[in-house]
């Protein structure tokens, strides 16, 4: 999760010349940040580098970024008419470059490490674009959802489309998996979920799916309708830290394949702690097949490198001693 960020002096060294934009539409920057922890971390696959957001280009949103406070969309949308008034957008064109990074990365991994692609989920979009940045409360777009359901729902349709587009042609251009992240829906009570987001999430990932690669649906705080959100689609479900992985899995079903599910604060708890909370994760995934060790959400700008490798290296030797 966020394997490339502020935690490595590699990527600070980048940030300190390129901002995260111009890091995002060079794809021969992109490529080298996704390439950065593979070495120096020892995981068993890279993440691509690249924003949920970029999207929001082409949508014409006014997509920046401030210092220390994250993303800002000079146009949200606030009324109906804006989301009628946005313009149609093919991922293969106008996001173009990503997928140019995407072809980079791959010619560059070794045969046996595979680059997992992303995109972030309908609800997860919406609530950025109505709110105009992030949020904690996510007042004012359930508010939107509430007040404004054609709207909402219309909104989401073309969310679903783009978005389970653009990962198929991630998948097209070599990359092995995909990940549908869904970051802040654990806002939502469950009748909002399943009324106002599960059906355009479950188009996403059907679109994605036509990619042939397996596909990942993430979210985090879940655990109040993990049911519901696994009903959506997915050969992979991710979970965070906030239910146990082996109590997400028996919910999730026996035939699913887990993600999870390590608090990222770990990585800045003593290392006894942290090792004994890891194998704690994987004692309750019990060797069975489907497990993809991760952090329940993503790495933390603080977080020491040696904490990161120190987690791999747990969870390589467990994998070793189970065969």
């Amino acid at each position: 999760m966020r394997q490339a960020g502020r935690y490595m002096p590699e990527y600070r060294a980048l940030r300190q010349k390129h901002t995260i934009l111009e890091l995002c539409h060079h794809p021969d920057l992109a490529a080298e940040v996704t390439l950065q922890p593979i070495a120096r971390l020892g995981v068993d696959a890279a993440i691509l580098f690249a924003d949920i957001l970029l999207p929001f280009e082409p949508l014409g949103l006014g997509l920046s970024f401030e210092a220390g406070e994250g993303p800002r969309i000079a146009h949200p949308i606030r009324r109906a008419v804006d989301v009628s008034a946005l313009p149609p957008v093919d991922p293969t064109h106008d996001l173009g470059y990503v997928l140019d990074a995407v072809r980079l990365a791959v010619r560059a991994l070794p045969a046996n490490i595979p680059l997992i692609g992303f995109a972030g989920a309908p609800f997860t979009l919406a609530s950025y674009a109505i709110e105009g940045g992030a949020t904690r409360s996510f007042a004012v777009t359930k508010q939107f959802m509430y007040a404004e359901p054609a709207a909402w729902h219309a909104l989401m349709g073309r969310f679903a489309e783009l978005v389970g587009r653009y990962l198929a042609a991630q998948a097209a251009a070599g990359a092995r998996a995909l990940q549908l992240f869904d970051s802040w829906v654990g806002c939502l009570a469950p009748e909002d979920y399943r009324e106002h987001v599960q059906p355009y999430s479950r188009r996403a990932l059907e679109l994605a799916r036509a990619g042939g690669v397996p596909v990942i649906h993430f979210a985090t705080d879940t655990a109040g309708f993990l049911d519901d959100f696994a009903a959506a689609g997915g050969d992979v479900i991710g979970v965070d830290w906030r239910i146990p992985l082996d109590v997400a899995w028996q919910r999730i079903g026996a035939g699913r394949a887990i993600q999870g599910n390590l608090d990222p604060t770990l990585l800045l708890a003593p290392r006894a702690v942290l090792e004994a909370r890891v194998r704690d994760v994987l004692a309750r995934a019990a060797g069975r097949p489907g497990h993809i060790f991760n952090l329940g959400h993503g790495v933390l700008p603080e977080t020491p490198v040696e904490a990161l490798q120190a987690v791999v290296e747990v969870v390589h030797e467990r994998a070793a001693a189970h065969g």
